[in-house]
């Protein structure tokens, strides 16, 4: 493959995508043999009979922005304590967050997929955009150390760091959830999801449970995604009849 150029698994329609738009996204330069590496899918590789993947670089990737995040983390809240800061680091690191952060970057038009991925609408699924951008992440620490990765890391992330600062119970509603029933002495919530449609579109569905009774309903592409929503839904309810009760409490006081 030339260094102008990638050239996906399609054949009827070779879409190319140029690698310098890619980069100058990224803010960053790679190795063009790398980068190919980087955006190589194994099912790409398992068509071109077995060639390399981008797995080992996005196991690399993964260990560097968790040290990355990480450290911005404990630096910027020094009074924050480790449960706060370890979901932070979870929610800005998420397979959900880094493909938005893929989305930002168009990322899906370079990715290296085979055959089968691409009619299965392969370069919008979450779990595929995400390992790619850690792969990204590898590739360039191998190529520039880690201050030049950290820079890189940091304007990527930037605005999900910012967000989970602020979003608070939203950073893993299923833990908040979880907290809160045990201050209601409601127990631990369990969750019951069901799956439906073709293996390449499912689409799941969870409700959540407490005390036997059913407290919150959620959607999603992956079970995980449609507990995080049912619990999102069920501390919403939980939180609201908690002002609810507390306003019937002033009222009374008032009359």
């Amino acid at each position: 493959m030339s260094k102008k150029h990638l050239r996906t698994a399609t054949v009827e329609e070779p879409a190319r995508a140029d690698v310098e738009t890619l980069t100058a996204a990224l803010g960053t330069t790679i190795d063009p043999e790398l980068l190919v590496l980087a955006l190589t899918h194994r099912s790409f590789a398992h068509e071109a009979g077995g060639i390399p993947t981008n797995e080992r670089l996005e196991f690399l990737g993964d260990s560097v922005l968790g040290l990355i995040v990480t450290e911005f983390l404990y630096r910027a809240h020094s009074d924050m304590p480790e449960g706060d800061l370890a979901r932070m680091r979870a929610a800005t690191v998420s397979q959900r967050a880094l493909a938005e952060v893929a989305r930002e970057l168009n990322l899906g038009a370079y990715i290296l997929l085979g055959r089968g991925e691409l009619v299965t609408g392969g370069r919008e699924k979450d779990s595929i955009l995400s390992d790619t951008v850690e792969a990204l992440i590898g590739a360039t620490y191998l190529c520039h150390g880690l201050e030049h990765t950290r820079t890189v890391v940091e304007r990527l992330v930037g605005r999900l760091l910012v967000q989970a600062a602020r979003l608070g119970a939203g950073l893993d509603w299923k833990t908040s959830l979880q907290e809160l029933a045990a201050e209601r002495g409601l127990g631990s919530p369990s969750y019951v999801v069901t799956g439906s449609g073709p293996d390449h579109a499912r689409t799941f569905s969870a409700v959540v449970m407490l005390e036997g009774a059913e407290r919150g309903r959620g959607v999603g592409s992956s079970k995980k995604l449609a507990e995080q929503n049912a619990a999102e839904d069920a501390y919403a309810r939980l939180a609201g009849d908690a002002v609810a009760g507390a306003d019937d409490l002033t009222a009374g006081e008032t009359a």
